[in-house]
């Protein structure tokens, strides 16, 4: 058994198992954790609260599909979107910090990308992470995983996700 109940079905068993190692760091640690995210809608955050026993230590998920909800729930500079576009190193470390700046503890973890055919100019498949703590350093990802479909974009950026937020548990 992975540990999850409902998105058991659709998810690979190895992503439920780091799940449940995540938040099992997470618990010991006394790290409460939160999820900003865009091209996932949600998926890390029901991930994470999946899990018996172990949800408790969620402590909270922004889901920022446009741009105007980065800007609004996460005070992304709307001119750092426009200079630099959603999907961007720079929005993603702003994405996370006003994530944690909103919650004020743990660790936190931010995505955007482009999780299925866009429009002309995006980069199927490139996804931005930026994972850490409110007062620590700000890790960095950047994620080619082409044009594998929006689920399989979705599912690999999990996998992503999870690890950045164990690392920055034992940082």
């Amino acid at each position: 058994m992975s540990g999850t109940e409902t998105l058991d079905p659709i998810l690979p068993p190895d992503l439920a198992r780091r799940a449940r190692a995540v938040l099992d760091l997470a618990c010991e640690r006394e790290m409460p954790l939160i999820t900003a995210e865009s091209c996932t809608g949600g998926l890390l955050a029901a991930l994470l609260t999946d899990v018996p026993g172990c949800s408790h230590i969620f402590e909270r998920g922004f889901v920022v599909y446009s741009d105007d909800a980065k800007c609004d729930l996460l005070a992304v500079d709307r001119a750092q979107i426009d200079r630099c576009g959603a999907v961007s190193r720079e929005v993603a470390v702003a994405m996370v910090r006003g994530a944690l700046e909103r919650s004020g503890k743990g660790v936190g973890v931010a995505i955007t990308g482009f999780a299925g055919p866009g429009g002309e100019d995006d980069e199927e498949g490139l996804v931005h992470f930026a994972c850490g703590r409110r007062d620590g350093p700000i890790a960095h990802r950047e994620e080619h995983f082409g044009a594998i479909g929006r689920d399989g974009v979705r599912i690999a950026a999990l996998a992503v996700a999870l690890d950045m937020m164990d690392n920055a548990l034992r940082a």
